[in-house]
């Protein structure tokens, strides 16, 4: 399997920075961790965050629900060094790598939260975290599926011209086929609000109140992936 090719940080807009993109995040994470089935059980669990940007979200889990250890990955070298400076004494460890099956089969939860409309090669990517997790082990993946969304070209033009890797624009099925062609067991859930939905008059993304609204209930996912004992 290849290495992608390692940069300072994802957003080279002048306008954006990575610690708005952790921010804008941290409302989705309890979204996210509502779903995870196993969060009473992760006191002996080695943890994966694919995509881990700043680290934000192994923290985040870790304060709700510790776990033995957690690691981080990213293709952000200054990403990971600010993850690396900001975990104190948590058991966490953050990597500039893209390939977290060099530590072998380690992992019994792996998580990836906006992270999949990054990843040009599903069938690879779903290779990788078979190849990390333990048998049966679990990845939950966020992804939202915009196909159908009036923003779309102004988020994708902005994500293009201002990210360091572009936008994929996947289908449901085919991420889904991707895993299930390695055996995983497969499931989804829609990420929908559990409160009202904050609006700003500086939203980065959508262009109109309508269409954040079909975005939160209609097109966040949650993909809760199995690997094969």
């Amino acid at each position: 399997m290849k290495e992608e090719a390692l940069y300072d940080r994802w957003w080279h807009a002048p306008a954006e920075s990575e610690q708005q993109m952790e921010d804008s995040h941290a409302p989705f994470w309890e979204k996210v961790l509502d779903r995870i089935v196993e969060k009473e059980e992760l006191g002996n669990f080695s943890v994966l965050d694919f995509g881990c940007n700043q680290g934000g979200f192994l923290r985040f889990l870790y304060a709700r629900h510790p776990f033995k250890e957690g690691v981080g990955t990213d293709l952000g070298i200054e990403s990971i060094r600010v993850a690396n400076e900001r975990k104190g004494d948590l058991p966490l460890t953050y990597v500039a790598t893209a390939s977290p099956e060099q530590w072998g089969q380690r992992f019994d939860l792996a998580m990836s939260t906006a992270v999949i409309y990054l990843i040009s090669d599903l069938r690879e990517h779903a290779q990788k975290l078979k190849a990390a997790l333990k048998p049966g082990g679990v990845y939950y993946a966020s992804y939202s599926d915009y196909s159908n969304n009036p923003s779309l070209p102004f988020m994708r033009e902005k994500i293009d011209n201002g990210g360091k890797l572009p936008m994929n624009l996947h289908s449901l099925d085919e991420i889904a086929g991707a895993f299930l062609a390695e055996g995983f067991a497969a499931g989804i859930t829609r990420l929908t609000p559990k409160t009202y939905i904050p609006l700003s008059a500086d939203e980065r993304f959508f262009q109109s109140v309508r269409d954040r609204i079909q975005y939160e209930y209609e097109e966040a996912y949650l993909f809760r992936f199995t690997a094969p004992l």
